[in-house]
């Protein structure tokens, strides 16, 4: 569970230590009009709270390096892509992308509930500046979103919302990056399209899934007794249709949500696989039948 990170000058501070450095949740509350309040965050992925909003809140988000990759020369990060993600009650508050000197505006108050992500070299130097906006009454504005952070030290692709909008993101995966989905991604599911509902708003498709095997799932996504069920989502634009056959579902978790990698017919699948493991190439053992 995510706990709160308590900082030295932060009066009125709601929660408690943390150790994972993951989180932070805090009140403006004894802050001056114009204060800027320092934070940094070293995990993954975790939560800003900020109840009250008062003058601003600068946040460093870096990582740090798993313990194997970094014992491995050469290996540190070259990229790093963020995602945020704000809560549905986001008020008080602009959040703004800090790159070199620059501000960029990336969630205005009361944003709709669209994950913005944005990417950056380890070699500039980037912040998100929180800034209160100014109310009469900010006894009920809470400025919060949640954070995921993704680079290459890691063996999965790009976050899958990163860049919805980048030439390639519908582009169909090749023969490599098909097995090496099998091998890496959070869930590997075969089995068939029920429906497809399209979100405008968010720019989203939902995928409706009916299992035929779970090959593997990292959280109990898809669930039912008998073929269970669950949902996949892919950016609007990719233009999925509902169709006849068995496929192969791979991808990733993005703010608990699953998000669609790869997605062969089954049939399409066996045949590389197949011809992968002739030539001895395949990244790793998966089950066909």
């Amino acid at each position: 569970a995510l706990r709160a990170l308590c900082l030295a000058g932060l009066g009125a501070v709601l929660g408690g230590g943390s150790a994972d450095q993951c989180s932070w949740r805090g009140s403006g509350l004894s802050q001056d009009a114009g204060s800027v309040e320092q934070l940094s965050l070293h995990c993954a992925e975790g939560s800003l709270e900020w109840l009250y909003p008062t003058g601003a809140l600068r946040l460093r988000l870096a990582p740090r390096l798993p313990p194997a990759a970094a014992a491995i020369k050469g290996r540190s990060p070259q990229h790093v892509t963020a995602c945020v993600k704000p809560s549905g009650t986001f008020r008080g508050a602009q959040l703004y992308l800090e790159r070199e000197g620059v501000l960029e505006l990336l969630l205005p108050e009361a944003p709709r509930p669209r994950v913005r992500c944005f990417s950056w070299s380890t070699q500039k130097k980037v912040a998100l500046f929180l800034q209160a906006t100014p109310h009469p009454d900010i006894s009920r504005r809470i400025a919060a979103f949640r954070y995921e952070l993704r680079g290459d030290w890691l063996a999965r692709p790009p976050l899958p919302a990163a860049s919805p909008a980048a030439e390639g993101a519908c582009r169909p995966c090749n023969d490599s990056e098909l097995l090496m989905a099998i091998c890496t991604s959070d869930f590997v599911i075969r089995g068939s399209i029920r429906s497809v509902s399209n979100d405008a708003e968010l720019q989203e498709s939902v995928i409706g899934i009916s299992a035929a095997r779970i090959h593997r799932q990292k959280f109990p996504l898809f669930q039912g007794r008998g073929r269970p069920t669950g949902s996949i989502r892919t950016p609007l634009r990719c233009g999925v249709k509902p169709g006849p056959g068995t496929f192969l579902f791979t991808g990733w978790l993005h703010f608990g949500e699953a998000w669609l990698s790869c997605a062969p017919r089954y049939r399409d699948f066996q045949r590389i696989y197949e011809g992968a493991r002739r030539a001895r190439q395949n990244p790793c053992e998966f089950p066909v039948d």
